[in-house]
């Protein structure tokens, strides 16, 4: 994949696709109608086994807040709850970041830096049953060690990555899990080493959609690295049918080679991301 100089000497990758060139196209041409939009886990912060251990790249943050002001705005689009991924990112009280909007619980939640505040509708009952249930479930099944949960208060999610045969475990687990989901009326996110259960109705592509046409935006670019980011990519795929140039990034994973393959830019990880993002802003100058 090639990539050219801007101005400051920050490289821009040039993407595989015809589509994904007309995307970036766009955003150059007229960037302060462009909807920059990210994952967390994976693509502004490396993956680690302790998800409560996660922190954005050091870099990402500054480069958010370089490129935020040369762009209609500047999205977190996350299965997170809001207020974590605002405190893992370090996105509070950040110089340029005022208007930044995290989407979390993949859009059932947002956090608006303006108000600093989180708006969220109620908890589906179907979360409560599944948080007494999970933990005999897991006990008939034979979940081995390594295997644990996470409640994110609105989904609870099963993590395998320290498990000794982490997909093996994965597995083992997605039927027993998806029968539990069903009959609570939840569905079951499949991503990188964990299963999460949660509300029906809402996803990442959802999430972008309603955000993009809320600005009315006249491009986006999208940048994920997981199983749970295929929706926001399909939204972009349907922006584009409509008219609105679009960039999908993959921030770049062995694990997930669907992602991959449907990208116009892969890059290599979150310092891949964080060098894209400067590249941007560096390219789109003062």
């Amino acid at each position: 994949m090639g990539s050219h100089e801007t101005e400051t000497g920050k490289t821009l990758p040039t993407p595989a696709t015809s589509a994904g060139r007309a995307g970036l196209d766009a955003i150059l041409a007229r960037p302060g109608k462009a909807v920059i939009a990210l994952d967390f886990d994976g693509t502004l912060a490396p993956i680690v086994p302790d998800p409560e251990q996660a922190r954005a790249h050091p870099d990402a943050v500054p480069a958010l807040a370089a490129l935020a002001s040369k762009v209609a705005a500047v999205a977190v689009i996350t299965g997170r709850p809001a207020d974590v991924a605002v405190r893992h990112g370090g996105f509070t009280g950040v110089d340029g970041l005022e208007h930044l909007v995290v989407l979390g619980h993949y859009g059932a939640e947002r956090w608006d830096a303006v108000s600093g505040e989180v708006s969220a509708p109620a908890p589906h009952p179907g979360v409560a049953a599944v948080r007494e249930e999970l933990p005999g479930l897991l006990d008939r099944v034979g979940a081995g060690p390594g295997t644990w949960t996470e409640d994110k208060g609105h989904a609870i999610a099963v993590h395998t990555r320290r498990a000794t045969d982490p997909q093996a475990a994965f597995e083992a687990l997605r039927e027993p899990l998806s029968d539990l989901a069903t009959r609570h009326g939840l569905i079951v996110e499949p991503g990188r080493m964990v299963l999460e259960l949660r509300p029906p109705g809402m996803d990442k592509g959802v999430a972008l959609l309603e955000y993009v046409r809320e600005l009315g935006a006249e491009s986006v670019l999208y940048a994920g690295d997981d199983l749970g980011d295929l929706p926001a990519y399909a939204a972009v795929d349907t922006l584009r049918s409509d008219g609105t140039p679009g960039l999908l990034v993959c921030s770049g994973s062995d694990e997930v080679t669907e992602l991959r393959q449907r990208a116009d830019v892969v890059v290599d990880g979150p310092e891949g991301v964080v060098g894209l993002l400067t590249g941007l802003g560096a390219r789109l100058g003062g």
